[in-house]
């Protein structure tokens, strides 16, 4: 098995050095993105409510995304994403939970641990009684909650009415929420334990306006945060066939395999890099920043299914039988980047290109 390789994910230019926030964020206590990959390498395999831990601490200097440093952001969480996709899988929506309460102009409360569970599922819902005056309070059942037996507090969308949802913030300790036993049986991200969780009744906070939760521009940013750890992972798979390359004298269609994931990471990584520069740059708002969003998720998990492909034909079965780290890998990556819905997201993605450009296509 090769040494593991500790490098931080470069995705723009520049090599990675010192976490810069910008005007929406101060550096704090996270220092060299290099640090931070060499933490959540020794985290990983950790008890997942230490890792929540770590994050909690780690999260006030990360830079908030549209404030001048989305691109270190995202190289930190595609740094953390090549060590281990648990601890990345960790660390994001807690990130983004503090990115959204940021957005509405909060502060999560300090070592307070978050998560963030937006998703419908078939069956009941999760509605919302009651108002701004009087309070409000959410009763039904929200399918699809990471570590919510976890975490101390949550975001959670809820119905106000048959066609709107509104984001609520809730303590996980308040009376009235039930963590669901739910079944979580898959080979990858074992740790991070999805289920449902029912509420009744429970004390909920709005957090912004009817609606804004879906239609705020960082919606969108945090969707491409994901994808940066997406491509996190399948550097960490690249790397271990260019390690196996590097031990033997290569043959051409080992040579082919590790062009063509060169060529996907590429282009993942300009896609992410251009990304980043027009967040930064205030260029994607509104409409702009859904097809943003849903172009860059695209293109990153279209490469890392080319990469997932092309490391498994490289490698053959050794590293799938003997070697648990990359065994791990793989199956994680694999369940993450299902988060994108593959032919659907890219029959939306063509919708929404139709709709923002009347006339010809930007290309």
């Amino acid at each position: 098995m090769p040494e593991p390789d500790v490098r931080p994910v470069r995705i723009g230019t520049a090599a990675p050095g010192p976490v810069q926030a910008g005007e929406s964020g101060e550096v704090g206590e996270v220092g060299e993105v290099g640090e931070v990959v060499r933490e959540a390498r020794a985290l990983a395999g950790d008890d997942v409510a230490e890792v929540l831990r770590w994050g909690a601490t780690r999260a006030p200097g990360v830079p908030l995304p549209g404030g001048g440093a989305t691109l270190a952001r995202w190289e930190l969480l595609a740094g953390v994403a090549a060590q281990d996709l648990s601890v990345a899988r960790v660390l994001e929506p807690h990130l983004d939970a503090v990115a959204i309460l940021a957005e509405a102009g909060e502060d999560a409360p300090p070592g307070s641990t978050w998560g963030v569970w937006a998703a419908e599922g078939p069956g009941g819902r999760l509605v919302a009684h009651g108002s701004d005056e009087d309070g409000w309070r959410l009763t039904g059942t929200k399918p699809w909650c990471s570590l919510g037996a976890v975490v101390d507090h949550a975001l959670v969308t809820a119905w106000v009415d048959d066609e709107r949802r509104r984001l609520f913030a809730v303590r996980m300790d308040a009376p009235g929420i039930h963590v669901d036993a739910g079944t979580w049986v898959p080979t990858g991200l074992s740790a991070v334990v999805t289920t449902p969780v029912s509420m009744s009744a429970v004390v909920a906070r709005p957090v912004g306006a009817t609606g804004w939760y879906l239609e705020r521009d960082g919606f969108w940013w945090g969707g491409i945060g994901v994808a940066a750890v997406w491509y996190g992972g399948a550097v960490g798979l690249a790397r271990r066939l260019a390690a196996q390359l590097r031990s033997r004298t290569p043959d051409q269609l080992a040579l082919m395999h590790l062009g063509e994931v060169d060529a996907a990471l590429t282009g993942a990584r300009a896609a992410l890099a251009g990304a980043a520069g027009l967040v930064d740059g205030g260029a994607t708002t509104g409409p702009a920043a859904l097809l943003l969003g849903a172009r860059t998720r695209h293109v990153v998990a279209t490469a890392v299914e080319t990469v997932s492909r092309h490391v498994g034909h490289a490698l053959g079965p050794g590293p799938l039988s003997q070697e648990p780290e990359h065994v791990a890998r793989v199956a994680d990556l694999a369940l993450y980047v299902r988060q994108h819905h593959a032919e659907r997201d890219a029959a939306g993605l063509g919708a929404l290109l139709l709709e923002q450009h009347d006339g010809p296509a930007p290309w």
